[in-house]
């Protein structure tokens, strides 16, 4: 009889499991190898350590139509800002936000300010914060650029500004917001790719007659080889004005990009349509006072006729 066969317990051989701390092999595509895994758009990526970083771009426009003065100003400023974007010319229309809104976007910008001309006189300024806003338009007064006033100081382009503000802007709530966006706009981010990383002038807003009023002051250090002067040694420097010089006068604080809500109106702005029409009046009054004494001698003289003179003929016959 032949033998009978043991009965052997079938094992199941498990696959082995994959270790979890092991990187994955990196796929192969059409252009070579991919390292980098794919990151899913619902996936969220945390931010970068390094603290908040200022990333401010301002567009700087004007309407078509400007003025070659108000032109000049605005280039001015340009040479001024380091981190500003020039873009060319917009329709001063009702449809100018979303013009305006769309460009910036376009320029990956944060600010803009626009200069709007009217009827080749009247500058206004829009200052805006893209695209939740706020914005807020001036009148800009006293223009006066650098190749006007040909001024002795200097400063090199690019060069950051130290920005100074009077005492005013902390009394009331719209000088508040006025003051952080100016800051916003006019301060150059640290570490700028087309700044320099230094100081050499200052940028000056002071209120007067609640009108804001700018200067651009180079600060002079007398500096020799031989006589070197010490660290914070304020009381040998000096301010050198350079410009370009003008004055704000502001008209309406909106909530949002170029329109919305009104957060503020000026009381005391009168529009300069208004101031010549009044002008035109006074010298209209000129002429009307001129005809009303013509009147006035013709009624006299007929109210008071003169009494026929007895002499008047005896030297004709």
């Amino acid at each position: 009889m032949g033998k009978k066969r043991k009965h052997v317990e079938t094992q199941v051989i498990e696959p082995a499991k994959k270790d979890e701390g092991a990187p994955e092999r990196p796929k192969r595509t059409l252009l070579g190898w991919k390292d980098k895994p794919e990151v899913k758009e619902t996936e969220f990526i945390p931010p970068q350590q390094g603290g908040f970083r200022n990333k401010e771009k301002v567009l700087v426009t004007c309407s078509r139509r400007i003025n070659f003065r108000y032109r000049h100003l605005m280039l001015n400023l340009v040479s001024l800002l380091p981190h500003c974007k020039k873009d060319s010319k917009v329709e001063s229309k009702s449809t100018k936000g979303a013009t305006l809104n769309e460009l910036v976007e376009l320029k990956n910008g944060s600010s803009a300010l626009f200069f709007e001309c009217r009827k080749h006189k009247d500058l206004y300024l829009w200052m805006v914060k893209c695209p939740g806003g706020p914005s807020v338009k001036f009148l800009v007064n006293a223009v006066h650029t650098m190749e006007e006033l040909k001024l002795t100081g200097n400063h090199l382009k690019g060069s950051r500004p130290l920005l100074t503000f009077s005492a005013n802007f902390d009394k009331d709530a719209h000088w508040k917001l006025l003051k952080e966006m100016i800051m916003q706009i006019f301060g150059t981010p640290k570490d700028h790719r087309k700044s320099k990383p230094f100081y050499d002038h200052v940028f000056v807003f002071s209120i007067v007659d609640d009108h804001i009023w700018f200067r651009n002051y180079q600060i002079s250090v007398p500096h020799n080889e031989t006589d070197k002067i010490a660290r914070g040694g304020l009381d040998k420097m000096t301010l050198v004005e350079v410009g370009p010089r003008f004055c704000l006068n502001p008209i309406k604080i909106f909530g949002g990009s170029f329109g919305g809500p009104t957060l503020y109106e000026n009381p005391f702005f009168v529009s300069p349509n208004q101031i010549r029409a009044l002008e035109k009046k006074q010298k209209a009054g000129k002429f009307a006072k001129k005809v009303k004494a013509k009147t006035r001698r013709k009624m006299h003289e007929l109210s008071n006729p003169l009494e026929p003179d007895e002499f008047a003929d005896m030297w004709k016959e």
